[in-house]
């Protein structure tokens, strides 16, 4: 029963930050059409600007401050890089979040060293939240959770109930009339991508110090990402967040029960999908 709850409880955090992780992914493909093969980079900045705010100024400011740097850096990075192979497209905006990816690497090997980083959870949120027929579940697993349900919440209420939502939705669907009403397009479109990556920021702050923060980070979480992405269907922020939760568990119980192939299960589960329901769990493209 022990065994049971905690892997539940930490498979379900595993899986809340996946999808923070995969949220502004999906956000992106969703709203551009831009399959970012960089967004796990952005993940590890996240990770590092964290630990470097965190030893200046503590981790609730680098908590707020960490993923509006990474979003303005997503933002720069559209606006002039991007942008400008959008109009050959999905094969060169491919190539070129690639690039950015291992570009991104060598920065962060020049800037913080190629070995890990002592970057730690708070100390308030350091300690066990609950006591499970004598397992702990650590306070802060509990917090990412809590973190990752909120940002649903807000992305949701900003996408549907909110001025800057329909205007995202109609520069997405017509985006000659959105123009013709005085809105600025591609304005629009770097915004979201600087938000994609500000959300992949929010992960990389907050899964940093729960996990490892060194330079291999990205390489580990970028193909589990794109599993998500896929098997929640490609543009399905709701086929997203069952994913993640679906992919933390089966690769929390499958470690916890000593699975040899359990680091192979996810990518099982997106061959199944692929096979026999291409567009995903929610999605909505056939394609």
């Amino acid at each position: 029963m022990a065994f049971f709850s905690i892997s539940l409880l930490n498979g379900l955090s595993y899986g809340l930050l996946l999808f923070m992780l995969s949220a502004g992914l999906t956000l992106i493909f969703s709203m551009m059409g831009v399959l970012n093969f960089a967004h796990a980079s952005f993940y590890m900045l996240g990770a590092y600007f964290g630990y470097s705010v965190t030893e200046w100024l503590g981790f609730w400011p680098a908590l707020l401050l960490a993923p509006l740097i990474v979003g303005a850096l997503g933002a720069l990075f559209e606006r002039f890089v991007l942008r400008r192979v959008h109009r050959f497209g999905h094969v060169p905006e491919l190539l070129i979040t690639f690039g950015m990816s291992y570009i991104i690497l060598e920065g962060v090997q020049l800037v913080w060293g190629r070995s890990s980083v002592d970057y730690r959870v708070p100390q308030v949120l350091d300690g066990p939240l609950l006591t499970l027929f004598g397992t702990q579940f650590p306070m802060y697993r509990a917090f990412m959770m809590g973190v990752a349900l909120l940002m649903l919440a807000s992305l949701w209420l900003l996408l549907n109930r909110s001025r800057i939502g329909l205007v995202i939705q109609a520069a997405l669907t017509h985006p000659d009339m959105a123009e013709a009403l005085g809105h600025n397009v591609p304005r629009v479109f770097m915004w979201v991508f600087g938000g994609g990556c500000a959300l992949a920021g929010l992960a990389g702050v907050m899964g940093g110090n729960a996990f490892v923060t060194e330079p291999g980070m990205a390489m580990a979480l970028g193909g589990i990402v794109f599993v998500v992405v896929v098997v929640g269907g490609i543009g399905s922020l709701a086929g997203a967040f069952w994913a993640s939760i679906l992919i933390g568990l089966t690769q929390t119980f499958a470690v916890g029960l000593d699975v040899s192939v359990a680091p192979i299960l996810p990518y099982v589960l997106m061959v199944l999908v692929l096979v026999f329901r291409p567009r995903g769990l929610a999605g909505t493209r056939g394609d």
